[in-house]
Order: C-alpha cells, then sequence, then structure tokens
C-alpha cells in the first residue's frame, strides 16, 4: 500500500513539475520578446527616422510644397516654422504606437484617443494623399534599413488611422 502511495505522489509531483516548467518556459518567451519600440531602436532611432521621413514630405511633389492640394501646399510654404514641434509630436506618436514609454498627447483633442481627425481635418487629406504619405514612410523606413517584420508593423500602424486623418476630405 505504501509503495502504490509513494508511485502516486511521484506521479503527482512529475505532472505539477512539467505544467510549471511549460508555464515558465511560456513565462520567459513573453518576457524576451521585445516591444517594436525596443525592436525599432528606442527613441533616437524613431527620431532620425521621423526626421528623415518630415523632411522628404516637404519634397514630395503630391504631398509637399508643390502639392495640387493647396492646404498641404501652403502648410508646406509657409509654416515650416512649426516643423521642429512637428517633429517631437510624430516622435512622441511612434514611441507610444511601438510600444514605448513615451505619451503622445494630441494638441487638438478628437473623438479617439490620438485625436488625429482634428490635426489633419483643415488640410482635406485625400485617400491618394494619405497613401502616397505611407509610400514616403516606406521610402524612409527602407533608407533607414528597418527590418521588413519592423517595417510592416509600422505601416500597418499608419495605415490603421487613414480614416481619422482623411476625415476632413469629405467635409465640405
Amino acid at each position: 500500500m505504501k509503495a502504490n502511495v509513494s508511485i502516486f505522489k511521484a506521479v503527482v509531483m512529475t505532472i505539477t513539475l512539467t505544467f510549471l516548467l511549460a508555464g515558465m518556459t511560456g513565462t520567459v518567451a513573453a518576457q524576451t520578446e521585445k516591444s517594436l519600440y525596443e525592436r525599432l531602436g528606442g527613441v533616437f532611432a524613431i527620431a532620425k527616422v521621423v526626421d528623415h521621413f518630415s523632411d522628404a514630405l516637404i519634397k514630395n511633389p503630391i504631398v509637399g510644397k508643390d502639392s495640387k492640394n493647396p492646404n498641404l501646399r501652403n502648410w508646406h510654404r509657409n509654416n515650416l516654422d512649426r516643423l521642429p514641434g512637428l517633429k517631437f509630436m510624430r516622435t512622441l506618436w511612434v514611441c507610444e504606437k511601438s510600444g514605448g514609454p513615451f505619451k503622445f498627447t494630441a494638441t487638438k483633442p478628437g473623438a479617439t484617443p490620438l485625436g488625429l481627425e482634428n490635426a489633419h481635418r483643415e488640410f482635406k487629406i485625400s485617400s491618394a494623399e494619405f497613401d502616397e504619405v505611407a509610400a514616403e514612410l516606406g521610402r524612409t523606413l527602407d533608407f533607414a534599413k528597418v527590418p521588413a517584420k519592423e517595417k510592416g508593423e509600422v505601416l500597418a500602424a499608419f495605415a490603421a488611422h487613414k480614416a481619422e486623418v482623411t476625415t476632413g476630405s469629405s467635409v465640405k
């Protein structure tokens, strides 16, 4: 009878240890998975990409200083004194969206936590113009040699806000 109890205890202990180890392995894997923010290289690497991206937008013929959209053209020709602040805000936005420790707060709060619709409404950005900005972002990520996985995640996060950014294009 004692032998049966000992065997039973050994089986229970083995099963318990197996579940504990399996749980720990999952926890260790979860702890070693880096955030997109970390995989992008943190705030300095993100700021470098934002700096390049922001400058490239000014030169972009579709959405920059020579855009057919008068609102975008005007901003890129007459408001560049605001560009350093805009770069700062874009950096905060990317840092927050990628899981970093920084908090973006919209300067013109809107219906969403990021308030992008109010910040972009006056520009009347069309769907095609948004897509060109996304393409410029993709070119910038390539320039910065961002790996394909991270590039895809950044572009997906950007694309998720298309409806907010283009909401002004349908307002007359």
